[in-house]
């Protein structure tokens, strides 16, 4: 269960990776809209990161 756990976390980091960081790095628009984007980034990764430390000691106590 702990393997495929980490498998799909591990999709929605490259997701977030890929869909995030991308804008953020060959984007076109201005330094504002680009640093928003960064903090939005952010923002989802420390997310997803919470997120897998609650469901990671929720299968700890099983």
């Amino acid at each position: 269960m702990r393997g495929l756990v980490y498998g799909l976390f591990a999709i929605l980091y490259l997701l977030t990776t890929f869909f995030g960081l991308g804008p953020v790095l060959f984007a076109d628009g201005s330094a504002k809209e680009r640093t928003l984007t960064l903090i939005v980034v952010l923002v989802i990764y420390a997310a997803i990161t919470v997120w897998l430390r609650i469901i990671l000691k929720r299968l700890r106590r099983r």
